[in-house]
């Protein structure tokens, strides 16, 4: 203090002294009140918590609008020679002409081979190995993980409620739904419970549009 009141040749020093104090002090004063009112004011604020969140607005959710459309399934198939073996129950999947990669199908026997008891499918210009037979169906189609114990969740009201559907046909990727829906159901794709308050936030399209 002495050496700023000689550098600056301060003619009243006491007086002056007493100013630095009051300003000194006011400023303590003033950034304290500052920290004071900053962590009240940081205590207050709401802060995001994903469980308030999902209780005060809803579960966020991805859905889709399904509407009643010929779409594409993938069967698989394991063809050896340009020739595989299926089972009575699946082989009415299959028919001539449907694509298989680049090949296709060329015949479907009608009658079980006494050999194997399996029915013969003939393809043309299938490599050998497991292969995927495409078909087109018409129906619901919904992603396979929508659906859990022959039941799909929708969007209704806010809410998620869940219908029961029947599944015609599936693959690794795609449920084909036949009964259950109705075109225009929100169907949701992410893990919902029964009645769970939710909202969307995205929605894709259906393998048809």
């Amino acid at each position: 203090m002495e050496r700023i009141i000689k550098f600056f040749k301060i003619k009243n020093p006491a007086k002056t002294k007493k100013w630095i104090y009051r300003i000194v002090a006011a400023l303590l004063v003033f950034w304290l009140l500052f920290r004071i009112v900053s962590l009240i004011m940081q205590h207050n604020q709401d802060v995001f918590n994903i469980a308030r969140d999902s209780e005060n607005n809803g579960t966020p959710v991805l859905t889709m609008t399904v509407q009643n459309s010929s779409g594409v399934l993938h069967e698989p198939i394991t063809v050896e020679k340009n020739k595989a073996y299926v089972t009575g129950n699946r082989v009415g999947l299959f028919r001539a002409g449907q694509k298989i990669g680049d090949g296709k199908i060329a015949s479907v026997s009608q009658n079980i081979n006494l050999d194997t008891g399996m029915y013969v499918i003939k393809t043309t210009n299938v490599e050998n190995g497991l292969r995927y037979v495409e078909y087109t169906r018409n129906g619901y189609f919904v992603p396979v993980y929508a659906v859990v114990n022959d039941s799909v969740f929708v969007y209704e009201n806010g809410m998620a409620v869940p219908r029961r559907v029947i599944v015609a046909h599936s693959d690794a990727d795609t449920a084909l739904i036949t009964q259950g829906l109705h075109d225009g159901d929100i169907v949701i794709l992410s893990k919902v419970s029964d009645g769970e308050k939710v909202r969307i936030i995205d929605s894709i399209k259906t393998q048809g549009e």
